[in-house]
């Protein structure tokens, strides 16, 4: 095993590439982010990844959700992410719930992270709840256009730091969103692998007008509840 993980052993060492192997995440949503950050994740050496998504590939999804191709349409976006996960990477268990959110939440299963990967308020809001419920930190993320936010929840509430609307988001670049997706990886391989991450901090990240990449960071307060 450690010859597949050469490179992340020289990171870190042996054994907190082992300790990967006893934590399990879930990834809400399988399409843009999702399928960046399984890809991502996939090969890390994470013991047990659980996909959830209830939708299936639709022609104009693939040319930003990387997991997908010509021919996979009708097929649902979070089994053809576990597959692939499992052919990349022989040491991690990916299983698929084709079903929502809410409705996984009813499986009762104990994860060390949840991930957003969704493309709506809503169900963000949905996550945070059931995040402080559950006492599990999660990471979200977000794209629009030439722009994106990630933030480390753990305190803060994602409630009282955005308004939830049913705003459809604007056109969307597919580089954004794999970048995007990659901040939410390493933030999420950091705390997994037991290294210091910045938690209630929100980046938002945008090209201005002269191309030029700028990050914003503000600092989230905590959560009354």
């Amino acid at each position: 095993m450690m010859d597949y993980f050469h490179r992340q052993v020289q990171l870190w060492g042996e054994q907190t590439q082992l300790s990967l192997q006893n934590k399990k995440i879930a990834i809400i949503g399988a399409g843009g982010l999702g399928s960046s950050l399984c890809y991502a994740l996939g090969a890390s050496g994470i013991g047990e990844i659980h996909i959830i998504d209830f939708d299936e590939v639709s022609t104009h999804n693939i040319h930003r959700q990387i997991a997908f191709k010509i021919g996979d349409e009708g097929s649902n976006k979070a089994e053809i992410n576990a597959q692939i996960l499992e052919q990349r990477c022989p040491y991690v268990r990916a299983i698929a719930h084709k079903c929502t959110f809410e409705e996984w939440c009813k499986k009762e299963i104990a994860v060390d992270l949840l991930i957003d990967a969704t493309d709506n308020l809503e169900t963000r809001a949905q996550i945070d709840d059931y995040a402080k419920e559950k006492r599990t930190s999660w990471i979200y993320g977000s794209v629009e256009a030439f722009h994106g936010q990630v933030c480390f929840f753990e305190e803060s509430s994602f409630r009282d730091a955005f308004k939830i609307t049913s705003k459809t988001p604007d056109g969307i670049a597919t580089p954004i969103v794999m970048h995007i997706a990659s901040l939410q990886a390493n933030l999420a391989l950091r705390y997994l692998a037991g290294l210091s991450v910045k938690k209630d901090k929100l980046y938002y990240l945008f090209f201005n007008s002269d191309g030029e990449l700028v990050t914003q960071k503000f600092s989230l307060s905590r959560s009354s509840l």
